[in-house]
This record gives structure tokens, sequence and C-alpha cells, in this order.
């Protein structure tokens, strides 16, 4: 990942400091530690992001920097991601959830009707439940953990990028002023 390009998109500090709703965060938000983009931060932020992004909880964002403090990785990174669940992919990453944990309880997934209501969700509740959280956590930590894994070699693989296309043009450098040294 390059940090650049991370820091293209990132918000600024002092900005989010300055919005009259993120005041009650604002000794989290200047904490300089839970801005910094490196491998390992990123990572973290990814998998916190993540992890929070699936389960099936009010007030995920701040559940994701709860855990960014906590893991000391990058906050932007990790409130930002929380996003993946979003009105309109909610209900699909839930029922995925929710089969994952039928499947683990070796419970039958009840089918959804072809009219979705309030009513019904909270009829099914008591049924749903269970399954939605032990597929949530179950998701939520494989995908965490691959998500980690993913970034580190991500960013290893660019910076051997950056490292061998810096050694080729010192050689091709060297090569030319030797070149204009011979004649």
């Amino acid at each position: 990942m390059p940090r650049r390009f991370l820091q293209r998109y990132m918000p600024r500090p002092d900005t989010l400091k300055r919005r009259r709703s993120l005041r009650f965060m604002a000794p989290l938000i200047a904490d300089p530690r839970l801005w910094v983009l490196t491998r390992r931060s990123v990572a973290n932020a990814f998998s916190v992001g993540i992890f929070c992004a699936l389960l099936p909880i009010p007030f995920q964002m701040v559940a994701a920097a709860v855990g960014a403090r906590l893991s000391r990785c990058n906050l932007a990174l990790a409130v930002g991601l929380v996003w993946i669940t979003n009105p309109l992919t909610m209900p699909l990453i839930f029922y995925a959830n929710y089969r994952l944990g039928s499947l683990f309880f070796d419970t039958p997934v009840r089918e959804a009707p072809v009219r979705l209501s309030t009513r019904w969700i909270a009829e099914q509740m008591h049924d749903i439940l269970p399954a939605l959280f032990v597929g949530s956590l179950i998701s939520a930590v494989i995908l965490a953990a691959l998500a980690n894994v993913a970034i580190r070699l991500i960013w290893r693989w660019h910076v051997s990028r950056h490292w061998r296309r810096r050694q080729r043009k010192r050689r091709q450098r060297r090569a030319r002023i030797e070149a204009e040294f011979d004649d």
C-alpha cells in the first residue's frame, strides 16, 4: 500500500477535531500515534475495521475507534472500513453471516418472506440472533485475519517492487555514466 495514496484520501486530524459532532472524541483524534501509516498500522486498521463492520451491532464506528485505540492502528482507516456494511450491503452480509451461523449450529435456515417486514424480523429474532451473532463472529475473525495478512503481503510486494525499480534506474544511470567516460 503506497503511503502517499492513502494520505491523499485520509481526512486531516485538525479538520476532524473542529467538527462539533466529533468533539467528544477529541482526545482520541488528537493522538498522533493513531494517524501513522505503516505496514503494521494499516494492516491492523483493516483487521479492526473489517471485524467491526461484520458484527451486527449498533455504533460500529465507535467500536472501530475504540479498537483502533486499543490496537494502536490507523484510526481513519479502521473507522472508514466500517462502511463496508452500508444500507445497501448490510442485508446481504448479515444474511450470509446468518447462514454461516446456521451451518455452525446445524439448524435449518429460515427463508425470508416475499415481503420483508419489521414485524416478521421481530418475530423471528429469537431464533435468528444466536446464528447471526456466531456467524458474524466467525466471518469477522476469518476475514479480519485474511485482510491483515493480505495488506502486509501487498505492502511488502509494493515496497520490494519500488526498491527493484530504484536499483534498475541506478544501474541504468551507472551504465550511462560509464558509457560516457569510455567514449
